[in-house]
Order: C-alpha cells, then sequence, then structure tokens
C-alpha cells in the first residue's frame, strides 16, 4: 500500500525529534524541561489546540515559535493587552496614527502597486513587495514617501499578493515583539476570501482592516478569481517597557532580512 505524503512528513519530523530530543533529553534534562514547559505554555493561549497544531508547533513549521517561547512569554508579560485579535480602537492613538497614515497610502497608490505586481508577478502564485523590513528600507524601485518614513512603532511595511485561488498553509508567526496589521485593497464580497487565525474567521469583506497576533496558528485564503493585495505591516505591541521592546527588536533587525527569505520561502519577492 502507497504511502501518503501528509504520512510521511509526519514519519520524518517523528524521526527528526527522536534524533534531535533523545540526546538533549539526556545530556541536558534541565534545558530540554525548560522548553518544553515553555512551548506547552505557549501553545496553551490558543482558544483550540488540535493535534495539527501540536504537531506543527513542535515538530513542524513551529519550531522556530517554541525555540522563541521564552522571550515571547515574556512579551506577553511586559504586554499590555493579550486578545490574539484586534481592533483599530484597541491600541494607543500614536499605534492608530501611524497605521493611518500607511493605510491612506497604500489606498492612495494602489493602481500604481498593481500595476508595478502585475508587471512581475505572472502567474506565480504569491508576491512580496517590501519596502521596508524591520525598520530597514529595502532595495525596491517603487517610491512612496509615506513608506519611507521614520516611523516609531512600524517596523515592517510591504504588500502582501495572492494570485487567485491560493492559499497558505497552517503557520505560525516566530516572534511576539509586533503585531501584523493587514489591509484588503479590494475586498470582494466572497466568503471564500479570509484569514483564520486560532480557529476564528476574518472575512475581509466584513472589514479591510485586521491586526492580529501572529504567532497564533493561522491561515490566509484567497479562493476568488481576483488577485487579493493587503498592505502588510508589523508594528510594536503596545507594552509596559518600551526600552526593553526596542532594544529587543534592534537585534532581531540584525538577522531579520538573512530569515526573510527562509520564513517566506513560498513568496517571490518583487523590486
Amino acid at each position: 500500500m502507497a504511502i501518503d505524503r501528509n504520512t510521511r512528513k509526519r514519519a520524518r519530523r517523528i524521526a527528526v525529534a527522536l534524533v534531535v530530543l533523545v540526546p538533549v533529553l539526556y545530556l541536558a534534562p534541565r534545558f530540554a524541561l525548560f522548553f518544553l514547559v515553555c512551548g506547552a505554555l505557549d501553545i496553551r493561549r490558543h482558544f483550540k489546540i488540535t493535534p495539527e497544531l501540536a504537531e506543527k508547533y513542535f515538530l513542524g513549521n513551529g519550531i522556530p515559535t517554541w525555540l522563541l517561547s521564552p522571550i515571547n512569554l515574556l512579551a506577553d508579560l511586559l504586554s499590555a493587552r493579550n486578545l490574539g485579535a484586534y481592533r483599530l480602537e484597541d491600541l494607543p492613538a500614536a499605534h492608530r496614527a501611524e497605521i493611518e497614515a500607511c493605510v491612506k497610502a497604500f489606498v492612495d497608490n494602489g493602481e500604481v502597486i498593481k500595476a508595478r505586481v502585475a508587471e512581475v508577478l505572472g502567474d506565480r502564485k504569491r508576491g512580496m513587495l517590501t519596502f521596508k523590513w524591520f525598520a530597514r528600507p529595502q532595495d525596491i524601485t517603487m517610491r512612496i514617501p509615506a513608506f519611507e518614513r521614520d516611523y516609531r512603532y512600524i517596523k515592517t511595511i510591504a504588500v502582501s499578493v495572492f494570485n487567485v485561488r491560493e492559499k497558505t498553509s497552517w503557520h505560525f508567526g516566530p516572534l511576539r515583539l509586533t503585531f501584523r496589521v493587514l489591509y484588503n485593497l479590494d475586498p470582494i464580497d466572497s466568503d471564500g476570501v479570509f484569514i483564520n487565525v486560532d480557529d476564528k474567521t476574518h472575512y475581509w469583506k466584513d472589514q479591510p482592516l485586521f491586526v492580529f497576533d501572529d504567532t497564533l496558528f493561522h491561515q490566509s485564503v484567497n479562493d476568488a478569481d481576483q488577485t487579493r493585495y493587503c498592505l502588510f505591516m508589523d508594528i510594536v505591541r503596545p507594552n509596559h517597557l518600551q526600552p526593553a521592546f526596542d532594544a529587543a527588536i534592534a537585534a532581531a533587525a540584525m538577522i531579520a532580512s538573512s530569515f526573510k527569505t527562509v520564513f517566506y520561502k513560498n513568496w517571490s519577492f518583487i523590486r
């Protein structure tokens, strides 16, 4: 009997985990126990814990999130609110002002952005037009002055593009120092264009703006015959110790560009 692809992937994940974890448990049990406890606490933030979620967190694409769980749990303790998904009014006025400025620039330049993406993307499934990545300007031909400003809280500014009938797998963002902010440029009246976060569904037709903690298990879907364009931003989480968040984000920025193509390996980056 042929073994299906998912079964092979699961077997490979378990084999790799055994090869790595067994020696660590033997040689450094306290170290291993610390990370197992942090991972268990971290995963309990989800409203619905499924076997798929647990498997991907500990054995799949969530491993970077697990390894960063001590930092992420500390970020939770230092954060103002831990809601998972947020409305614009849940954020401080200074955060809202920066988001609104970028959204306005995105809408005002929407047709130019779409034309540039159409030139390059072709029939590739997903594209990313990056203007700023963890506060570092990117090498890009398109210039939008509002995206070049030195924002206090917004650290990443990009445009995420899904071609028709495209979706991501269920996955986790790695680091909980920021929130993900998405704004859909042309929301269509369809239940097939949405984002799922921790088993809750946000339909773009109901609200083009969505703010969420991207370290939660999530999936984006464009099951429509129209390309989906979203402004894609990372904004510093409102917190009680801003200097600590600033220092941690500055440290993350030093390696963020190197790992951009690792975490977004299925995306075509547009210059």
